[in-house]
């Protein structure tokens, strides 16, 4: 039996890049029965399509990453889909990528029955060419999933949001992602809760996805090459509020102290990394990491940065 998929893309102000992506989407080797949109640019960046293919929903409220994922994932339990499909404005699938994945998830629910969460493609940074990586929750922390290039297949707890194959069979059993996160961090946390209920999220090496991570500037640090990234002051505080709150929550007994201290560690890094590196808007950057991490100790959360 053919699976039945719905593809989903959160759009913001790029109107070239949800192009990029839609076309990208609409030319796989399989086909997705339907794209569901939002978009949460001021301006509707999308004609209205007069097929039945795509769906545009336009908040100019902005409603953000996660509730968007959230009303995505309602509509396809709904429409009774098989996967939703889920996707970054700034990602390009190669041609062949649902198909992997699919073929992928055939073979494995051999192995893993109906327990398979998230099967999601190897994403690569269009900037540096490098693998953006999925992530695994460490006693204390998030941090990155060594990519395996030498296997089919390997398990992480959370692969990024964009390109993610989200079975809806699981989706189903799990409580939906968290809204009030808005952005950053979505991915994290409910690719977690998977994980904790007994799902499995696989990346699988041969299914290619390109994709811009951040904007990252190469720099020297007393003689040393390292990328550094940069972010807007709204990203700054979003990546520093809900990363504290989802490590500090998640770290169980003595580890949530040094949940804390590691959190406050990346603060002052970061802090550095705008003094130095930071072309632009240095003041309101360095605060909205302050708050950022004040509200993720708090556990304020919400969309609180405007």
């Amino acid at each position: 039996m053919t699976a039945r998929v719905a593809a989903y893309i959160t759009l913001y102000k790029d109107k070239q890049a949800a192009i990029e992506c839609l076309q990208a989407i609409k030319s796989q080797s399989i086909p997705v029965d339907i794209v569901f949109v939002v978009d949460n640019s001021d301006r509707e960046l999308l004609e209205p399509d007069r097929t039945t293919s795509i769906l545009i929903h336009h908040h100019p409220e902005n409603i953000g990453i996660g509730q968007g994922l959230v009303l995505a994932l309602e509509w396809a339990i709904k429409g009774g889909y098989d996967f939703l499909w889920t996707f970054d404005q700034d990602s390009l699938p190669t041609k062949y990528c649902l198909e992997t994945l699919l073929n992928f998830s055939n073979k494995l629910s051999l192995e893993y029955g109906d327990k398979i969460g998230i099967i999601a493609p190897t994403p690569i940074d269009r900037k540096t060419e490098k693998v953006v990586q999925g992530a695994v929750f460490v006693k204390d922390q998030f941090i990155g999933c060594k990519h395996n290039k030498n296997v089919d297949f390997y398990e992480c707890d959370s692969p990024i949001t964009s390109g993610s194959l989200i079975s809806i069979a699981a989706a189903k059993s799990v409580a939906l992602p968290r809204a009030e996160l808005f952005i950053d961090g979505v991915d994290l946390e409910y690719g977690l809760r998977l994980r904790q209920q007994g799902f499995h999220n696989l990346i699988v090496t041969t299914a290619i996805m390109y994709h811009n991570f951040g904007n990252p500037l190469k720099v020297k640090f007393f003689q040393r090459e390292m990328i550094v990234q940069q972010y807007s002051g709204l990203r700054n505080y979003y990546i520093s509020r809900n990363h504290t709150y989802l490590e500090t929550r998640y770290a169980k007994g003595l580890y949530r102290l040094t949940s804390c201290a590691r959190r406050i560690k990346y603060l002052l890094r970061r802090i550095v990394t705008i003094l130095l590196y930071d072309p632009e808007e240095k003041t309101l950057k360095v605060w909205a990491c302050l708050l950022g991490t004040f509200h993720g100790f708090q556990g304020k959360l919400g969309k609180t940065w405007c």
